[in-house]
């Protein structure tokens, strides 16, 4: 019975190493989140992914990134009560990717469509400012990757957040490059429902 408990110990470790593998993603231990206070897992591959953005001054460096996101999780978890961060992933102003909720987590439960997306934002606000090369460059690299790995669909689509409720996120200048985009979906309404 041990042996089979070792086995099945291995095989979780090996299996949650895969999940982030070759990605580049700046692990929660790296940026120093918390652990979630729950936990719901996404169904996979995911179909929609939804972009937004911070709507808050950049971060050009590691350190100032890793506070950032910090810093946002600390919000959304004491203050919005989310069970974690509300994005499955963050990208700096560094063009580093931080992970958020993950492949794997509902970000935020409380829409519907949550339970279908994932939720990566790009820290910053992109109403007054261009996302620079490397942060698309970035978000595009880990889309492939998410396809790659078998997180998302191959033929999944690309939503701003703001054709899903009330907000100006992405913010106008990133909506703007993401409506571009062959992924790009125009009519949300079956993910409203």
């Amino acid at each position: 019975m041990n042996m089979l408990l070792c086995f099945v110990y291995i095989l979780f470790i090996v299996n949650f190493a895969k999940v982030n593998a070759d990605c580049g993603i700046v692990s929660k231990d790296d940026w120093d989140g918390l652990t979630p206070v729950h936990v719901e897992y996404l169904n996979r591959p995911v179909k929609l992914v939804i972009i937004q953005h911070t709507d808050t001054p950049q971060c050009l460096t590691n350190d100032a990134c890793a506070a950032r996101v910090r810093s946002i999780q600390d919000y959304h978890m004491d203050t919005l009560k989310y069970w974690d961060i509300g994005s499955a992933f963050l990208i700096g102003g560094n063009a580093k990717v931080y992970e958020g909720s993950g492949w794997v987590h509902v970000s935020v439960p409380t829409h519907a469509y949550n339970r279908k997306a994932l939720r990566i934002t790009v820290i910053g606000n992109y109403n007054s400012h261009q996302p620079t090369a490397e942060q698309i460059d970035a978000l595009k690299s880990l889309l492939r990757c998410g396809v790659n790995n078998g997180h998302l669909d191959s033929d999944y689509n690309v939503v701003g957040h703001r054709q899903l409720m009330a907000t100006d996120s992405p913010g106008r200048k990133l909506y703007n490059i993401i409506r571009r985009w062959p992924e790009w979906l125009e009519n949300v309404d079956s993910y409203k429902k």
